[in-house]
C-alpha cells in the first residue's frame, strides 16, 4: 500500500487543469460511477473525482467513505489517517457524523484503539451507529468491559440503541462473563421490540451459554421460530463446551429433521460433542454425504473426535487425504499421537511437518515435549529445547513450563531447575510443575523449599500445588507442615474432594489416625477414594479390625466398591486373619464378575495364606491363567508361610521353566520359606543363584533370611562370617536374625556383639530391647535384665504386649496376656482351666517355666504361662465353635515353646484342627503334631 500513497496530491493545483471535452469527460463520470471493488480502484476513483472537478455541488462523502471502507478492510492504517487528514482539512462533506463514524470503524478494523477513542470524544454529535462503531473496537480489542461502561453512558445519553448495538454490547458480556447485563439487555430487546431478531436471539443465546445459563438459552432456543443455522450452531457448541454431550446431539439430531442445511461449524460443534465412537462415524457418513470432507476445519474436528475415541488409524487416514494443513491441523495429528501414547510417531510427524516447509508453533513445541517426557526420551526432549531457543520460543510461559515438566519427568531435575529459572515471568503453573517435578524424583526438602518461595514471590497457591506438597510432606513424615496446610486450604476454603482425600491419607501416613479419622468425618459428600483411603489408613496403622468395621459401614452407605476397596478390605482381613470376611469379599468380586486382575488375584492369594487357607490360595493361583510375577511371588510366599519350603522351591523351578525372570522380592519369598523349613542347603543354592545365574545383588533382607536360616540351623559361625562379609553396612534386620539365634542356642559371645551394633543401629526401637533382655534371662543374667529395662524407662519406650484375636460369628475377639476384659472372661477362665487339668491327666502336661524370661517364681511363672493371649483365644474357640470345627488363631508376637507344646496337646485331646499364625509365621496343629516339626 505505501507504493500507492506518493501518487495522491491532494492539492489546489491538482485541480487547476484544463477541463477535459465533454466526450472524455462523459466517459470519465460513467468510469467514476462504477462501484470500486478494492482499495486501489477506491483511491483511483478517489483521485480523479479531485483531478477532473466534476461540475457539481456534491460533497465527497460517498468516495471518502468507500475509500475508508476499503482501507478498514485491508487495515491500511496509513491510507485511512490520510484520509482523516484531507477530511479535516477541505471541510467538504455533507454528514460529518457519518464520516466520523466510517473513521471509527477504520481504526477500530486497524487495531488503533487510542485514535479511534480520541475521535470518538471531541465529535460533538453521535448517532447510534457511531456507538455501535465503538463497540465492535472494543469487542475486536479485546477490551469488552470498556464496551459495557460506553452502552451505559449512551443509555444516559438517551441515545436508542438498535439490532445491532444489542448485539456487540451482548458480545461484551459473553467476553467478561457479565450475566446480569446480559438480562438487562434481554429485558431493553424485549422493551424495543428485537427478540424476534435473528442476530439479537443468537447474541443471547451465546451470553446465556458462556455465562453457564444453559436452562435460559434453551428456553430462548426453543421460542425461536427461525431457521437460522447460526443459531442451531450456537446451541449444538453451547452444549457441547459444558460437556453435555447427548444433548449437542440431540439438537443436531432435531436440526436435521428440520431440513436446516448444516454449516462447517455445525459439523465442527457436533463432532466436538461426541464421546462414543458410533456418534462420530455416524456425523464422519453425513460429512461425507454433504461434500465436506475435504473442509479442513471439519476434517480437523474429525481427527480430534477419532483421536478421543482412542482411533488413531482413523485419524491418521483423515489427516493424509487434506492436502492444504495450516498449523492447526498438524497441531491436532500431534495432539493425537500425544494423547495416544505413540510418541515416536509423535516425533516423526514433527520432522515431517519441518521438512514440509511448515514453521513449527507454540503448540507444536508443547504437544512434541509432551510426548519427549511421558516417555522418558531426554536426548529428544534436549533437542526440542534448542529448536525452542533457537526460534525463540523458550521465553514463552506455556512452552517454558512444557520444558521443566520434561525434564521432570526425565528424572533430570538439575536441567528441570535450570528450565525453570529461565521462566521469566512465572505463573502458579510454573511452580506447581516445578514442586510437582521435585516430589516425583523424591527431592522432598527441595519441594517444600520451592513452596516457601512461592510465597514470598506472592504466588496463588491452587489446589494441585498443595497436593504435590502434601505428597513430600507423605514421604518425609512432616507432621507439623501437614497441620500448617490443613490449616491453610481450611482458611482459604481451597478444599475439594481430591484434596480432602488427600489430606486422610498423609495423615494416615504419617501416623495421625486421629487427625485422618476426625478429617475423613468432616467431609460431607464422601466417595470410594475418601472410604477406601481411610480403610487403607487403619491397615496402614495396624487398625484392622477398625478398618474392617468401616468396611461394613461404607457398604452400608451405599458405595460401590472398586477394586482399590476390594485390596485394602483383602488387606484388613489378611492382617487380622479373619478369613470369613475375606471369604466375602472373594464371593463380591465372584457375584459382580469383576475381573480377577493381578493385584485381587495376588492379594486374594496372600489372604487366605494369611488366614491359614493354603490350599485356597493355591485354587485361586491355579484359576488365572496368564500369571504374572507378582502372583508366582505371592504363592511362593504363601507356601513359605506355612513351612512348606519344598512346594515354594517346586513352584520356583516351575516358574523358571516358563521363561518368567525372578526379582528380589521373589528371592526374599523364597529365602524365606527355607528359613522357616530348615532347608539349609536349598537356602544356600538359592542365595548363590541369585547373585551368579541372575546377577543381582542381595538386599539386607536377604542376608538377614540366610542368616535366620543358618541360626536356627545352629551354624552361628557361618551365619556371623556371612554378616561380617557384606558389601554394605549390615542392617537392624540383619542383627536381629544373628541375635535371634544365639539367644535359641545361647551364644552369648556372638550374641553380645550383634546386640552392641543393634543398639548403636536402632536404639529407639523397643522390641531391640526385649529381645537382647531376653537372651540375658535366658542366660539368667538378672542384673544385665535389670540394666536394660531400665534404659527402656529412661528412653521412655514400651514393649508391645502380647495380643492374640479370633474370628467368631464374623467377628472378631481380641485378647491380652492375663486379660479380663472380655465379657465372657470368667466362662474363658474357667474353660482354660479344664483344658489345663485335661492336659495334664491325659497327656502328662507340665508347665515349661523356662520360657518366662522374668525373675519370679516357679509358682508365678506357672501362671504367667496359663495367661498367654493364645490360650485365651484358644479356650474361648473351644467355648463358642462347634465340635471338630478348624479353630484359627493370631498372635502378634512369636509363641513360646511351652504355648506350642499346649497347643499340640490340645490339637489331639480335644479332636480340634488348631491354626496359629505368630510373628514369624503359620503353625498347623493336628493330632498332637505341628506343621513346623518344632521348628520356629
Amino acid at each position: 500500500m505505501a507504493s500507492l500513497i506518493p501518487q495522491l496530491n491532494f492539492t489546489p493545483a491538482s485541480i487547476s487543469i484544463p477541463p477535459p471535452s465533454i466526450k472524455k469527460s462523459q466517459k470519465t463520470i460513467t468510469k467514476i460511477s462504477q462501484n470500486p471493488t478494492t482499495l486501489q480502484e477506491s483511491l483511483s476513483s478517489f483521485t480523479k473525482r479531485l483531478d477532473f472537478s466534476i461540475p457539481t455541488t456534491k460533497p465527497l462523502d460517498d468516495a471518502y467513505a468507500l475509500v475508508l471502507d476499503h482501507g478498514a478492510t485491508q487495515k491500511s492504517l496509513s491510507i485511512g489517517k490520510q484520509i482523516h487528514a484531507h477530511i479535516s482539512k477541505r471541510n467538504n462533506v455533507y454528514d460529518l457524523v457519518f464520516l466520523c463514524t466510517k473513521l471509527v470503524f477504520m481504526y477500530a478494523k486497524c487495531g488503533s484503539l487510542l485514535d479511534a477513542e480520541d475521535l470518538f470524544d471531541e465529535m460533538l454529535e453521535r448517532s447510534v451507529f457511531t456507538y455501535n462503531a465503538m463497540f465492535g473496537a472494543y469487542v475486536t480489542t479485546g477490551d469488552p468491559s470498556k464496551a459495557i461502561e460506553l452502552y451505559a453512558y449512551m443509555r444516559l445519553s438517551g441515545v436508542p440503541a438498535d439490532a445491532h448495538t444489542c448485539s456487540c454490547v451482548l458480545k461484551a458480556c459473553s467476553g467478561v462473563g457479565d450475566i446480569y447485563c446480559g438480562r438487562e439487555i434481554h429485558g431493553y430487546a424485549v422493551k424495543l421490540g428485537l427478540v424476534s431478531n435473528d442476530i439479537v436471539v443468537n447474541s443471547l443465546v451465546s451470553v446465556y451459554a458462556r455465562c453457564d445459563d444453559l436452562n435460559a438459552a434453551e428456553l430462548l432456543f426453543n421460542r425461536s421460530a427461525s431457521g437460522d443455522v447460526v443459531l442451531w450452531n450456537l446451541m449444538i457448541s453451547a452444549y457441547a463446551a459444558n460437556g453435555m454431550g447427548k444433548e449437542a446431539l440431540r439438537v443436531f439430531r432435531e436440526m436435521q429433521n428440520a431440513a436446516v442445511i448444516p454449516t462447517t461449524y455445525t459439523f465442527v460443534a457436533a463432532l466436538q460433542a461426541c464421546n462414543e465412537l458410533l456418534s462420530g462415524v455416524q456425523i464422519h457418513a453425513f460429512v461425507l454425504k454433504s461434500g465436506l470432507s475435504f473442509d479442513r476445519y471439519v476434517a480437523n474436528a474429525l481427527v480430534v473426535m477419532y483421536s478421543k475415541c482412542s482411533r488413531i488409524n482413523e485419524a491418521a487416514r483423515i489427516f493424509i487425504d487434506i492436502g492444504d494443513r495450516d498449523n492447526v491441523f498438524w497441531n491436532s495429528m500431534l495432539a493425537a499421537y500425544v494423547q495416544n501414547g505413540l510418541y515416536d510417531k509423535s516425533l516423526d510427524l514433527f520432522r515431517e511437518i519441518i521438512r514440509a516447509g511448515q514453521q513449527p508453533d507454540q503448540v507444536s513445541i508443547i504437544s512434541v515435549l509432551s510426548a519427549c517426557g511421558r516417555s522418558g526420551n531426554l536426548l529428544n526432549g534436549m533437542e526440542i529445547h534448542a529448536f525452542a531457543l533457537k526460534n525463540e520460543m523458550e521465553l514463552d510461559l506455556q512452552v517454558g513450563n512444557t520444558i521443566v515438566d520434561m525434564y521432570a519427568k526425565c528424572s533430570k531435575t538439575c536441567f528441570m531447575d535450570s528450565a525453570f529459572r529461565r521462566i521469566p515471568l512465572k505463573d502458579y503453573i510454573s511452580w506447581t510443575t516445578v514442586i510437582a517435578g521435585y516430589v516425583q524424583n523424591y527431592c522432598h526438602t527441595k519441594a517444600l523449599q520451592s513452596f516457601r518461595d512461592a510465597l514470598v514471590e506472592g504466588i496463588d497457591i491452587d489446589k494441585m500445588m498443595i497436593e504435590s506438597l502434601l505428597l513430600a510432606c507423605r514421604t518425609l513424615k512432616c507432621i507439623s507442615i501437614v497441620k500448617e496446610i490443613h490449616g491453610y486450604i481450611t482458611r482459604r476454603e481451597l478444599s475439594d474432594i481430591i484434596l480432602q482425600n488427600t489430606v486422610v491419607d498423609v495423615y494416615g501416613e504419617c501416623g495421625e489416625v486421629d487427625y485422618a479419622r476426625n478429617f475423613f468425618k468432616l467431609i460431607e459428600i464422601k466417595n470410594v477414594v475418601s472410604w477406601t483411603t481411610m480403610v487403607a489408613c487403619y491397615v496402614h496403622n495396624g487398625l484392622a479390625d477398625e478398618a474392617l468395621e468401616l468396611s461394613y459401614h461404607m457398604v452400608k452407605a451405599g458405595i460401590e466398591l472398586d477394586s482399590i476397596a476390594i485390596l485394602s478390605i483383602l488387606s484388613a482381613a489378611a492382617n487380622l486373619s479373619a478369613l470369613r470376611k475375606g471369604k466375602e469379599i472373594h464371593a463380591f468380586v465372584v457375584r459382580r464378575c469383576l475381573h480377577l486382575g493381578d493385584s485381587i488375584a495376588s492379594s486374594l492369594v496372600d489372604m487366605y495364606a494369611s488366614c491359614g487357607a493354603v490350599e485356597k490360595s493355591y485354587k485361586v493361583f491355579n484359576s488365572i491363567k496368564n500369571k504374572d510375577l507378582v502372583l508366582w511371588t505371592s504363592m511362593i510366599n504363601a507356601y513359605g508361610m506355612h513351612g512348606q519350603g519344598v512346594k515354594a522351591i517346586e513352584l520356583f523351578r516351575k516358574m523358571e521353566s516358563e521363561n518368567l525372570l525372578p526379582d528380589h522380592v521373589t528371592f526374599l519369598a523364597l529365602l524365606f520359606a527355607c528359613s522357616h523349613s530348615s532347608l539349609v542347603d536349598e537356602g544356600k543354592t538359592i542365595f548363590n543363584a541369585m547373585q551368579f545365574q541372575y546377577d543381582m545383588e542381595p538386599w539386607p533382607e536377604h542376608y538377614a533370611c540366610l542368616v535366620d536360616l543358618l541360626g536356627r540351623a545352629n551354624c552361628l559361625e557361618e551365619a556371623f562370617e556371612l554378616v561380617k562379609s557384606m558389601k554394605t553396612e549390615p542392617t537392624s534386620v540383619v542383627w536381629c536374625a544373628l541375635l535371634g539365634a544365639c539367644k535359641t542356642h545361647r551364644n552369648m559371645e556372638i550374641g553380645e556383639i550383634a546386640a552392641r551394633n543393634l543398639l548403636e543401629i536402632d536404639p529407639e526401637n523397643p522390641g531391640n530391647y526385649v529381645l537382647i533382655s531376653n537372651m540375658y534371662a535366658a542366660a539368667e543374667r538378672w542384673e544385665d535384665v535389670e540394666q536394660l529395662r531400665m534404659r527402656m524407662k529412661v528412653k521412655k519406650l514400651k514393649k508391645d504386649p502380647g495380643c492374640s484375636w479370633i474370628e467368631v460369628k464374623n467377628k472378631v475377639h481380641t485378647f491380652i496376656t492375663r486379660d479380663r476384659s472380655h465379657p465372657e472372661s470368667d466362662e474363658i477362665y474357667e474353660k482354660l482351666s479344664q483344658i489345663i487339668e485335661k492336659l495334664k491327666s491325659d497327656g502328662g502336661y507340665t508347665a515349661e517355666t523356662s520360657y518366662v524370661l522374668h525373675n519370679v517364681d516357679e509358682r508365678e511363672k506357672v501362671k504367667m504361662l496359663h495367661g498367654h493371649s493364645e490360650r485365651l483365644a484358644l479356650a474361648y474357640g473351644l467355648l463358642t465353635t462347634p465340635h471338630r470345627t478348624p479353630i484359627r488363631v493370631t498372635k502378634n508376637l512369636r509363641v513360646c515353646g511351652d504355648c506350642h507344646t499346649f497347643t499340640k496337646l490340645l490339637s489331639k485331646f480335644y479332636e480340634r484342627e488348631i491354626v496359629v499364625r505368630d510373628a514369624n509365621r503359620f503353625h498347623h496343629f493336628r493330632d498332637g503334631v505341628c506343621s513346623c516339626g518344632d521348628f520356629w
